[in-house]
Protein backbone atom coordinates (compact mmCIF):
# COMPACT_ATOMS: atom_id res chain seq x y z
CA UNK A 1 0.00 0.00 0.00
CA UNK A 2 2.88 2.35 0.61
CA UNK A 3 3.60 2.76 -3.11
CA UNK A 4 0.26 4.44 -3.89
CA UNK A 5 0.34 7.02 -1.11
CA UNK A 6 2.35 9.68 -3.02
CA UNK A 7 -0.40 9.74 -5.64
CA UNK A 8 -3.13 10.32 -3.07
CA UNK A 9 -2.58 14.06 -2.75
CA UNK A 10 -2.39 14.68 -6.48
CA UNK A 11 -5.52 12.63 -7.20
CA UNK A 12 -7.61 14.32 -4.54
CA UNK A 13 -6.57 17.74 -5.82
CA UNK A 14 -8.18 16.93 -9.19
CA UNK A 15 -11.58 16.24 -7.58
CA UNK A 16 -12.01 19.33 -5.42
CA UNK A 17 -15.54 19.38 -4.09
CA UNK A 18 -16.61 16.39 -6.20
CA UNK A 19 -16.99 13.19 -4.23
CA UNK A 20 -16.10 10.45 -6.72
CA UNK A 21 -15.98 7.56 -4.29
CA UNK A 22 -15.09 4.25 -5.93
CA UNK A 23 -17.22 1.38 -4.65
CA UNK A 24 -16.53 -2.32 -5.10
CA UNK A 25 -19.48 -3.79 -6.96
CA UNK A 26 -19.12 -7.30 -5.55
CA UNK A 27 -21.70 -9.63 -4.04
CA UNK A 28 -21.04 -12.37 -1.51
CA UNK A 29 -21.07 -16.00 -2.54
CA UNK A 30 -20.66 -19.31 -0.78
CA UNK A 31 -17.43 -20.08 1.01
CA UNK A 32 -15.40 -22.84 -0.73
CA UNK A 33 -15.71 -26.25 0.95
CA UNK A 34 -13.12 -26.43 3.73
CA UNK A 35 -12.45 -22.70 3.51
CA UNK A 36 -11.73 -20.76 6.69
CA UNK A 37 -10.97 -17.03 6.90
CA UNK A 38 -8.81 -17.28 10.03
CA UNK A 39 -5.22 -17.78 8.93
CA UNK A 40 -2.03 -16.22 7.62
CA UNK A 41 -1.83 -15.06 4.00
CA UNK A 42 1.29 -14.05 2.06
CA UNK A 43 1.72 -11.43 -0.64
CA UNK A 44 5.08 -10.47 -2.20
CA UNK A 45 4.24 -6.78 -1.72
CA UNK A 46 2.25 -6.65 1.50
CA UNK A 47 3.98 -9.47 3.38
CA UNK A 48 2.18 -11.66 5.90
CA UNK A 49 -1.44 -10.76 6.64
CA UNK A 50 -2.78 -12.29 9.85
CA UNK A 51 -6.60 -12.60 9.86
CA UNK A 52 -8.81 -13.68 12.76
CA UNK A 53 -12.55 -14.27 12.31
CA UNK A 54 -14.93 -13.96 15.25
CA UNK A 55 -18.61 -14.25 14.40
CA UNK A 56 -19.29 -12.10 11.34
CA UNK A 57 -16.27 -9.82 11.87
CA UNK A 58 -12.65 -10.21 10.85
CA UNK A 59 -9.70 -8.27 12.15
CA UNK A 60 -6.20 -8.45 10.82
CA UNK A 61 -2.74 -6.94 10.73
CA UNK A 62 0.11 -7.01 8.24
CA UNK A 63 3.64 -5.76 7.74
CA UNK A 64 4.97 -4.97 4.28
CA UNK A 65 7.67 -7.21 2.85
CA UNK A 66 10.02 -4.20 2.76
CA UNK A 67 9.40 -3.76 6.50
CA UNK A 68 8.72 -0.03 6.13
CA UNK A 69 5.06 -0.09 7.19
CA UNK A 70 2.50 -2.11 9.13
CA UNK A 71 -1.25 -1.97 9.06
CA UNK A 72 -4.47 -3.08 10.62
CA UNK A 73 -7.91 -3.83 9.23
CA UNK A 74 -11.33 -4.81 10.45
CA UNK A 75 -14.72 -5.35 8.90
CA UNK A 76 -17.66 -7.64 8.22
CA UNK A 77 -17.66 -10.93 6.38
CA UNK A 78 -20.52 -12.56 4.49
CA UNK A 79 -19.72 -15.93 2.94
CA UNK A 80 -16.69 -15.55 0.70
CA UNK A 81 -16.65 -11.72 0.86
CA UNK A 82 -14.84 -9.61 3.46
CA UNK A 83 -15.27 -5.80 3.36
CA UNK A 84 -12.94 -3.85 5.63
CA UNK A 85 -11.51 -0.51 6.67
CA UNK A 86 -7.73 -0.28 7.00
CA UNK A 87 -5.05 1.95 8.51
CA UNK A 88 -1.37 1.74 7.59
CA UNK A 89 1.47 3.22 9.67
CA UNK A 90 4.86 4.11 8.17
CA UNK A 91 7.62 2.98 10.51
CA UNK A 92 9.89 5.81 11.67
CA UNK A 93 7.63 8.62 10.40
CA UNK A 94 5.56 11.14 12.33
CA UNK A 95 2.96 13.66 11.25
CA UNK A 96 0.00 13.47 8.88
CA UNK A 97 1.83 11.52 6.16
CA UNK A 98 2.81 8.77 8.62
CA UNK A 99 -0.66 7.20 8.47
CA UNK A 100 -2.88 6.26 5.53
CA UNK A 101 -6.48 5.05 5.71
CA UNK A 102 -8.95 3.51 3.37
CA UNK A 103 -11.31 0.66 2.58
CA UNK A 104 -11.19 -2.55 0.64
CA UNK A 105 -12.48 -6.06 0.12
CA UNK A 106 -11.26 -9.62 -0.29
CA UNK A 107 -12.94 -12.60 -1.91
CA UNK A 108 -11.92 -16.02 -0.55
CA UNK A 109 -11.16 -18.48 -3.37
CA UNK A 110 -9.86 -21.97 -4.00
CA UNK A 111 -8.25 -21.80 -7.47
CA UNK A 112 -8.36 -25.58 -8.00
CA UNK A 113 -9.36 -28.38 -5.69
CA UNK A 114 -6.45 -29.30 -3.45
CA UNK A 115 -4.49 -26.09 -4.14
CA UNK A 116 -3.73 -23.45 -1.55
CA UNK A 117 -6.61 -21.06 -0.94
CA UNK A 118 -6.20 -17.46 -2.10
CA UNK A 119 -7.79 -14.16 -1.16
CA UNK A 120 -8.17 -11.65 -3.99
CA UNK A 121 -9.38 -8.10 -3.72
CA UNK A 122 -8.70 -4.42 -3.90
CA UNK A 123 -8.06 -1.52 -1.57
CA UNK A 124 -8.56 2.20 -1.96
CA UNK A 125 -7.58 5.37 -0.15
CA UNK A 126 -10.05 7.37 1.94
CA UNK A 127 -13.62 6.30 1.20
CA UNK A 128 -12.64 4.38 -1.94
CA UNK A 129 -12.99 0.59 -1.84
CA UNK A 130 -11.02 0.00 -5.04
CA UNK A 131 -7.91 1.24 -6.77
CA UNK A 132 -5.07 -1.20 -6.06
CA UNK A 133 -5.16 -4.99 -6.19
CA UNK A 134 -4.13 -7.24 -3.31
CA UNK A 135 -3.81 -10.99 -3.69
CA UNK A 136 -2.40 -13.31 -1.04
CA UNK A 137 -1.94 -17.07 -0.65
CA UNK A 138 -3.06 -18.81 2.54
CA UNK A 139 -0.11 -20.37 4.36
CA UNK A 140 -0.35 -23.93 5.62
CA UNK A 141 0.51 -24.70 9.24
CA UNK A 142 0.83 -21.05 10.32
CA UNK A 143 -1.33 -19.72 13.13
CA UNK A 144 -2.26 -16.05 13.01
CA UNK A 145 -0.41 -13.81 15.47
CA UNK A 146 -1.57 -10.31 14.51
CA UNK A 147 0.56 -8.51 17.10
CA UNK A 148 3.75 -10.04 15.68
CA UNK A 149 3.76 -7.46 12.87
CA UNK A 150 3.79 -4.43 15.19
CA UNK A 151 7.25 -2.85 15.36
CA UNK A 152 9.23 -3.04 18.56
CA UNK A 153 10.24 0.10 20.47
CA UNK A 154 13.51 0.52 18.54
CA UNK A 155 11.70 0.62 15.19
CA UNK A 156 8.96 2.97 16.45
CA UNK A 157 11.50 5.55 17.56
CA UNK A 158 12.42 6.60 14.06
CA UNK A 159 15.54 8.51 13.13
CA UNK A 160 17.50 10.35 15.79
CA UNK A 161 17.27 10.17 19.54
CA UNK A 162 18.84 7.57 21.73
CA UNK A 163 22.18 9.41 21.79
CA UNK A 164 22.65 8.83 25.50
CA UNK A 165 21.27 5.30 25.76
CA UNK A 166 23.66 2.73 27.11
CA UNK A 167 26.04 5.35 28.51
CA UNK A 168 27.54 4.57 31.89
CA UNK A 169 27.83 7.41 34.39
CA UNK A 170 31.35 8.84 34.67
CA UNK A 171 33.40 6.90 37.20
CA UNK A 172 30.84 4.07 37.52
CA UNK A 173 29.59 1.05 35.73
CA UNK A 174 31.00 -2.38 35.13
CA UNK A 175 34.28 -1.41 33.47
CA UNK A 176 35.26 1.52 35.69
CA UNK A 177 37.50 -0.53 37.96
CA UNK A 178 35.76 0.72 41.10
CA UNK A 179 33.53 -1.05 43.56
CA UNK A 180 33.96 -3.62 46.28
CA UNK A 181 37.04 -5.78 46.20
CA UNK A 182 38.72 -3.69 43.54
CA UNK A 183 41.78 -2.86 45.57
CA UNK A 184 42.77 -0.22 48.05
CA UNK A 185 42.84 3.47 47.80
CA UNK A 186 40.94 6.27 49.32
CA UNK A 187 37.38 6.94 48.15
CA UNK A 188 37.14 9.86 45.76
CA UNK A 189 36.08 13.18 47.21
CA UNK A 190 32.80 14.59 45.91
CA UNK A 191 33.03 17.35 43.30
CA UNK A 192 32.39 20.84 44.55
Amino acid sequence: MTLAVPLAGSLSACNKGQPDTKFAHVKPGDMPVGGEWTGVYYSQTYGYLHLVKEGDTISGKWRTTAGDAWGEMSGKVTGDLYKYEWTEHKIGMVGPSATSKGRGYFRYTEPKEGEAHVIKGEWGLGQDETGQSWEAVKQQNMRPDPDSVIPDEVERRGVGGGWDEGQQPAGGGEDSGGGEGSGGGEPEAPLE
